[in-house]
């Protein structure tokens, strides 16, 4: 199974980029780093500048079709400014439209919303969305992960990096389910 972790060229919480990637490679997927351009991607630890990761592909070279799945980690101004590219909002968009799972943790959620693939469907996140995710059509619950299957894929959700052994559980588990990981 090919994962597509999607990026900002920095602000994303690294541990929700670096502990999902190697749970799905410890299952036996690939996990590729994209972003919406090319070179590297700078993580942080909440507002601290953290480590610079290689990006495999920046947007414009890749599509939904490369992939099995889809991550998005979170942190604060990642999503924040992957909300305002339309292209990275259609190629999330293109994974619900498609059927495929994705999962998402803590601020990653606000690029759900953009891409309108919330409405109907039960999720958690990082407390402070709460509000928009529910005037986006979402049920919003306090829960470490949540698996919904009520729409077109499975969409696993979390709210912060302290959730991430059970969003990790839960990711590996749907994308087994889904047939290519162990």
């Amino acid at each position: 199974m090919t994962v597509a972790f999607l990026v900002a060229p920095e602000g994303f919480e690294q541990v929700e980029l670096t502990e999902p990637w190697q749970a799905v490679e410890r299952a036996g997927g690939s996990p590729k780093l994209i972003s919406t351009k090319a070179g590297e991607a700078r993580g942080f630890d909440h507002l601290d500048r953290a480590d610079a990761f290689h990006v495999d592909a920046g947007i414009d070279a890749v599509g939904s079709g490369d992939f099995d799945a889809l991550v998005l980690p979170g942190g604060l101004a990642n999503p924040d400014f992957l909300r305002t590219q339309p292209k990275a909002v259609e190629f999330i968009r293109r994974f619900f439209v498609e059927g495929k799972p994705v999962a998402a943790i803590c601020h990653a959620l606000w690029t759900l919303v953009e891409a309108d693939v919330v409405r109907g469907r039960q999720l958690t996140s990082w407390p402070s969305l709460r509000t928009d995710l529910e005037n986006a059509g979402a049920t919003w619950v306090d829960e470490a992960v949540v698996v919904c299957t009520a729409g077109t894929n499975t969409l696993i959700t979390s709210r912060k990096p302290d959730d991430l052994p059970a969003f990790d559980k839960g990711l590996v588990a749907e994308f087994a389910r889904a047939g290519k990981i162990r």
